[in-house]
């Protein structure tokens, strides 16, 4: 633990208090996050700044030492919970006030598999990194997959699964979207301990996802083509 607690947030300048929040962050203090949040705001942060410097930027340095084997699944979890924390905060304001986001993703547990903590990561570090994400949950058929895809239009589509046996399901859920004429409508990433890039490659998806700080790199970089032709 650090002794953020003996600190009074409110003493720091800007600079130093969002240096303080990726540290916290860092650490998972739920409480100082969310009161550095309100603290920011209050001295007139738009909500976007506070979400992108403060919260992504926090998350972005969490997610490259999750990547490097410096931080473990139960610390990122403790940190993606304080980062959600604060943006329990902002999510309001931002909706008021428009915000870009970095796009859209529908994330669930493929049929069959009740394995939910590499899929929780990696929509909360998705959240973290910016992007709107809607969580399906577990065991989901082909039918949720295509309900959600058309109910939220989102930009990617993430499947998950961590036994052999359901693996197989997610071509399923891609060979539907391609009969539909669908399939290239989305950017299909997939992840879960037994996979792998051959894998994701034979199945027709657009990217294997090795852990979710992979999976934030990858969607932003598919984002960023995309932006790139619509341009």
């Amino acid at each position: 633990m650090s002794d953020a607690g003996d600190l009074d947030l409110n003493t720091l300048n800007d600079e130093e208090l969002v240096q303080q929040v990726h540290d916290d962050l860092y650490d998972g203090l739920k409480e100082e996050v969310e009161a550095a949040v309100h603290i920011l705001l209050g001295r007139g942060w738009a909500p976007y700044k506070v979400l992108t410097e403060a919260l992504v930027e926090g998350m972005r340095i969490v997610g490259v030492d999750f990547r490097d084997g410096i931080l473990f699944v139960p610390e990122v979890l403790l940190a993606a919970n304080s980062m959600k924390a604060g943006m329990a905060i902002l999510r309001p304001l931002l909706i008021a006030t428009g915000a870009p986001r970095l796009g859209k993703m529908v994330i669930g547990t493929v049929k069959g598999d009740i394995h939910d903590i590499g899929k929780n990561l990696v929509g909360m570090m998705m959240e973290g990194a910016g992007f709107e994400v809607v969580d399906l949950g577990i065991n989901n058929p082909v039918e949720k997959y295509l309900e959600a895809m058309e109910t939220h239009k989102p930009d990617i589509l993430g499947m998950s699964a961590l036994l052999t046996t359901t693996m197989p399901y997610m071509k399923v859920v891609i060979d539907t979207m391609k009969e539909k004429g669908i399939r290239d409508d989305y950017t299909v990433l997939v992840g879960g301990a037994p996979l792998n890039e051959d894998f994701a490659k034979a199945i027709g998806a657009d990217a294997y996802c090795r852990d979710a700080a992979v999976a934030v790199e990858t969607a932003k970089s598919f984002m960023s083509r995309k932006h790139n032709q619509l341009g």
